[in-house]
């Protein structure tokens, strides 16, 4: 499933996808299952009210490769196709 989003518009980290899903961005969200416990309560309860989709992605390390970057990724969110990038979610597209 991580292999998804080589290809995908994601922003990476717990405060750029929790930007995501309130604003309405975030198609679904990927959250590695090494992150600190009380983050990952937090985003699951963004995510539930925003009805967002959640998935499961390993490891930290695991999740920041799959979205291309060089460091581990505690979260990320797939954005939503035709998001102008007009909000503060600042966007990594994918090359």
């Amino acid at each position: 499933m991580l292999s998804e989003l080589a290809n995908r518009r994601v922003v990476t980290g717990l405060k750029q996808t929790i930007r995501a899903v309130e604003k309405g961005a975030a198609e679904e969200v990927y959250i590695a299952e090494d992150a600190e416990t009380r983050l990952r309560l937090e985003l699951l309860k963004v995510c539930d009210r925003g009805g967002v989709t959640v998935h499961p992605a390993g490891s930290m390390a695991e999740l920041g490769r799959a979205c291309g970057i060089k460091i581990g990724a505690s979260s990320a969110a797939v954005l939503k196709n035709g998001f102008d990038g007009q909000s503060p979610v600042q966007i990594k597209a994918k090359q």
